[in-house]
């Protein structure tokens, strides 16, 4: 690769996400700029322009989005550093059993009625067709929610209210879930394809990455406190808060063999408890966390085109891929809805929250498609199978998800309409 390819490379996904969204506002689309910088990326894709063939028009291969990951895992990084802000003390004091019930609520409605349907069809298709490694494997991915659609939906419309206080914090700890949940399944599910159930794999591991995680997040959090405090300019010290966040990033992705075990890090618990605690020690975090928003807006967008870009189209060429998809999608989605209104009931929530909370959990995105990497270790065909139903999944999830978000937010009186929305309005109502 050229060096200056991924610089070009970068220009152009931002440009095409910046123009997408103008288009979306000619043509009077009332779409967030998560479904524009979304869309932007399958059209600058290996399926749409990309199939040219010519570099700087579009990317031409999956393998030419592949490398510009450190744009993602930077991206990433700042999106969770960002939701860590919202896991100050007052505030969890005031809707923390809520965000536990809730967690609780949406994260096993959507694994058990998502595993209940897998295996439901895998008696109908068959061994051959759905193997019952897959299905339970796709259960716990499930659980998986993806916090960066979400959040830019919450940033661009500046939500505030119950849901939000609620949302963020949920969508963040759904990760530590995840972990925990699939470690269990797929070690489960090692075992039926032959291999042994290891306590290792199942616990020890998912345990040892979780509290590895938090343990990095804090100290480093701890650190940017105390670092913080040496500069007086704004300017410097949002560059300390930068670097310090690339520099936790690249730490995380470090694994350490402690013998027979080993330790990884998941990069979003790191950076969110990082977040967490410097806005809680951090008499500068409010300044900060907000120059941070408006500093890494542009690398959001980025992010979002390169995932648009990543998106395999391929997946419906197979029909039992698509039935399964589908399967997947809808009953995740009713497992989500369920468990969230009933963990905002028990938590005697307003009927606003109970009604469209679920809603805002749809999205899915990164974490559960490192799940499903992950899961290619299953074998040629389970594997394959799994990262497929799971790409059919994100693919719908992406371009609708932000939608709804949006929607569910404003009917709860969350999103307050802006000036230019109300002239729209009474553009095309003027009797109104």
């Amino acid at each position: 690769m050229n060096e200056m390819e991924p610089l070009f490379a970068t220009a152009i996904a931002l440009f095409a996400g910046l123009m997408m969204t103008r288009v979306f506002k000619w043509c009077r689309l009332n779409f967030p700029d998560v479904t524009a910088f979304l869309i932007a990326g399958l059209l600058v894709g290996p399926y749409c322009l990309g199939r040219l063939g010519i570099p700087g028009i579009g990317f031409t291969s999956f393998e030419a989005v592949d490398a510009m990951a450190l744009i993602t895992d930077a991206a990433l990084g700042f999106i969770a550093f960002s939701i860590g802000s919202e896991f100050k003390l007052e505030k969890l004091r005031r809707v923390g059993g809520a965000v536990v019930r809730v967690l609780i609520g949406e994260v096993l409605s959507a694994c058990v009625l998502v595993d209940l349907a897998l295996l439901g069809l895998h008696m109908i298709l068959g061994e051959e067709v759905l193997p019952l490694s897959a299905c339970i494997t796709l259960g716990a991915i499930a659980a998986a929610t993806a916090p960066a659609a979400t959040l830019m939906v919450v940033r661009q419309y500046k939500a505030e209210g119950p849901i939000v206080d609620i949302l963020l914090p949920v969508v963040a700890l759904d990760d530590a879930a995840g972990l925990i949940i699939f470690a269990v399944s797929f070690g489960i599910a090692q075992a039926l394809e032959g291999g042994t159930l290891s306590v290792i794999t199942v616990a020890v591991n998912p345990l040892l990455e979780i509290v590895g995680s938090l343990a990095l997040g804090a100290l480093m959090g701890f650190v940017m406190t105390k670092l913080e405090r040496l500069f007086y300019s704004n300017r410097n010290r949002m560059a300390m808060t930068i670097s310090l966040v690339f520099f936790t990033i690249a730490v995380a992705s470090l694994e350490i063999p402690l013998g027979p075990v080993t330790l990884s890090f998941s990069n979003l618990l790191v950076l969110m408890m990082m977040g967490m605690v410097f806005c809680n020690l951090s008499p500068f975090s409010q300044d900060i966390f907000k120059r941070a928003d408006s500093w890494t807006m542009p690398l959001f967008a980025t992010f979002f085109v390169l995932s648009g870009a990543d998106l395999d189209l391929s997946v419906f060429s197979s029909v039992s891929v698509v039935i399964a998809g589908l399967v997947y999608v809808v009953v995740r989605v009713i497992g989500k809805y369920a468990g969230a209104s009933v963990g905002a009931r028990l938590a005697h929530s307003s009927p606003d929250v109970c009604r469209y909370l679920g809603i805002t959990l749809f999205p899915q995105a990164g974490v559960a498609l490192g799940m499903s990497v992950t899961a290619s270790s299953l074998g040629t065909g389970e594997g394959a199978l799994i990262r497929n139903i799971v790409l059919f999944g994100v693919l719908i999830y992406e371009l609708v998800g932000p939608t709804l978000t949006r929607w569910a937010l404003t009917k709860a009186g969350e999103i307050r309409p802006t000036p230019e929305d109300k002239k729209n309005l009474a553009r095309f109502n003027p009797a109104g």
